[in-house]
């Protein structure tokens, strides 16, 4: 039996862990704020095959990598989750590797709903090794697994150009809703109409309901597209191309951030937006 510790229990990893219980996995949670895993086992760390990482950024999954992997028995496998660079988990690999562990650089997408349901899709690079010794656990969480090659770094690479897509979608619904505000389409109409247009996105039909519906739960919060484009900020300057619609929707994080937003969901981005037009949100 494989058994998979899985670090991190916040609105992704916990769905995450859910779904490696359903699948009948011996699984283990590990999370500082005192989450717990219903069903978990009781597995130490070198009782483990596959340890999955899903914390907020570098500083913390280095944090983990460093704390764990002494423990960790040759063979086994990080699947390494966060946004960050192609460069630090090129270096995390290594890391791993003089440990004669594997490690597969494998960010997620897909929401806390999709994490709950085994349904996320899943970027993913690394050894063919570490691939297979993974692969209980991707197929549990993952609905699809995309497979970026062999090269540690690809996977963070094609979730940065994800990261491109989806932060700049969701300040542009945000924007697009308060003017249509602006013009006397409430967000209620917006919705209706929109997402049976050209114009939709997955982000809008996601995220726009928070906004309608006034409901700023911290699903994904505004603070994280700070770190998400800004580590896009940095891979951009070392690769000499300008993202002006980055640049713009970073601004407007930034703002949000500014008027004590942080912490909200990413759609109160629309309040910045809002304010700057004087109009009144649900």
């Amino acid at each position: 039996m494989t058994n998979i510790g899985i670090w991190g229990l916040g609105s992704m990893g916990l769905g995450m862990a859910q779904s490696l219980v359903k699948a009948g996995l011996p699984t283990v949670g590990h999370d500082p704020r005192g989450v717990v895993l219903d069903g978990a086992a009781d597995l130490e760390t070198g009782d483990l095959d596959i340890a999955v990482i899903v914390v907020l950024n570098a500083a913390q999954t280095e944090s983990v990598i460093d704390a764990i992997l002494p423990s960790l028995q040759a063979g086994a496998v990080v699947v390494a989750c966060a946004t960050v660079s192609p460069a630090f988990a090129r270096d995390m690999a290594s890391r791993c590797k003089a440990r004669e562990v594997l490690y597969l650089d494998a960010p997620i997408s897909g929401g806390a709903a999709r994490a709950a349901q085994g349904d996320l899709s899943i970027m993913a690079s690394g050894p063919n090794a570490a691939f297979d010794t993974a692969q209980p656990a991707l197929d549990a969480m993952a609905r699809t697994v995309f497979r970026m090659g062999e090269e540690v770094g690809a996977g963070s690479a094609m979730k940065a150009v994800h990261q491109v897509l989806a932060g700049t979608h969701i300040a542009t619904m945000a924007e697009a809703m308060v003017f249509g505000i602006t013009q006397g389409i409430d967000p209620a109409r917006f919705l209706e109409v929109l997402p049976q247009c050209g114009g939709t996105s997955w982000m809008l039909e996601n995220r726009g309901p928070h906004i309608r519906d006034g409901d700023y739960t911290p699903h994904s919060a505004v603070e994280i597209w700070i770190k998400d484009l800004g580590i896009i900020n940095e891979i951009a300057t070392d690769a000499a191309i300008d993202l002006p619609m980055v640049q713009a929707a970073l601004g407007g994080y930034r703002k949000a951030v500014e008027m004590g937003l942080g912490r909200e969901d990413d759609a109160a981005i629309a309040k910045v937006y809002a304010a700057q037009a004087g109009v009144k949100l649900p």
